[in-house]
């Protein structure tokens, strides 16, 4: 028998068998496609202001991602961006807030549609498919209610800062993002609350018999996915300098396709925020390189539906295996 044959077979490292190590190469190698197709796309300029525009479904996916791991699911986050932009616009033209003022009723707004929403599922037990299509509906007539099809401008200067400001030549919105990406990663992978989280989306009924807080712990999610969704609307609002009700508008299916592509099971139990920040990246990339090179709108979404539901199968793949 040869030395060849003899060697054992090397086993592949564990960090290239993850969802996001291959999403990683998937991505590197369409960037570069992309690059070689047009020469403005690799610019600096190009990606950051991609940066600026992917922040605002980039601050709702964070806590998404919590909620998509414990088993649910948050479809009004459109919805309560629309609320609380109009919220932020009424309450300071309308009302006489200052407007600091009005940023934070606006948030409190936000986190009171995202608490609804926890109690409702948890204290009720209605799905949370049913629940948020239920409240994307009604948190979407009280935007359109409240405006009455006004929109509010003329914020002070300052207030632009966060969606149209830098910070040594990196977009405020773009940095706020990687500082809370950086800060929810570390709570889902070395906290007693990340591990709930997949506790719970594992099997809940377990994890109600380990004494875990599952109710509670389901209500800070969705609270927080309320705030999130708030806090968006602001940065939103600064970036385009007017409030609008139909902002938000289809929020919902961009941060969902972002969290899934990112390698979260929608059934609950697995998922990183690591995954869910290059499944962003991934979709806001090719949405602008394909524009670019001159794919039509529609072509695009194909193409991110193709890249969805490949995704869904190597995280298939890999669960398999690793079972």
């Amino acid at each position: 028998m040869s030395l060849a044959a003899a060697a054992p077979a090397r086993a592949i490292p564990w960090w290239l068998k993850r969802h996001e190590t291959l999403l990683a190469i998937i991505l590197v190698i369409a960037l570069a496609g992309l690059g070689v197709a047009n020469e403005r796309f690799l610019t600096v300029d190009n990606l950051l202001n991609q940066g600026r525009l992917m922040t605002e479904i980039g601050l709702i996916a964070l806590p998404m991602t919590f909620v998509i791991i414990t088993g649910g699911i948050d479809l009004s986050v459109g919805a309560v961006v629309g609320l609380c932009a109009i919220m932020l616009g009424y309450s300071w033209k309308n009302f006489g807030f200052p407007l600091p003022l009005a940023i934070v009723f606006a948030l409190a707004v936000g986190g009171l549609a995202g608490f609804v929403n926890g109690l409702v599922i948890t204290r009720i037990k209605v799905p949370p498919l049913i629940m948020t299509i239920a409240t994307l509906a009604l948190y979407r007539g009280l935007a359109e209610g409240i405006s009455q099809a006004h929109s509010v401008r003329g914020y002070p200067e300052w207030f632009y800062v966060l969606g149209q400001g830098d910070l040594f030549g990196v977009p405020t919105q773009l940095v706020i993002l990687v500082i809370l990406t950086l800060v929810a990663g570390v709570a889902l992978d070395r906290t007693t609350f990340g591990r709930t989280l997949y506790a719970i989306g594992a099997n809940e009924t377990a994890a109600r018999f380990s004494a875990l807080s599952v109710d509670r712990v389901k209500l800070i999610v969705y609270t927080l996915s309320g705030l999130a969704s708030g806090f968006a609307a602001i940065v939103l609002v600064s970036r385009v300098t007017t409030t609008r009700m139909d902002m938000g508008m289809g929020y919902e299916l961009d941060v969902i396709a972002a969290v899934v592509l990112g390698g979260a099971s929608i059934f609950g139990g697995s998922g990183t925020i690591w995954g869910t920040a290059i499944g962003l990246a991934m979709i806001q990339l090719l949405k602008n390189g394909l524009a670019l090179t001159g794919v039509k709108g529609d072509a695009t979404i194909m193409v991110i539906g193709v890249a969805l539901i490949l995704s869904v199968l190597i995280a298939s793949s890999l669960q398999r295996r690793r079972d």
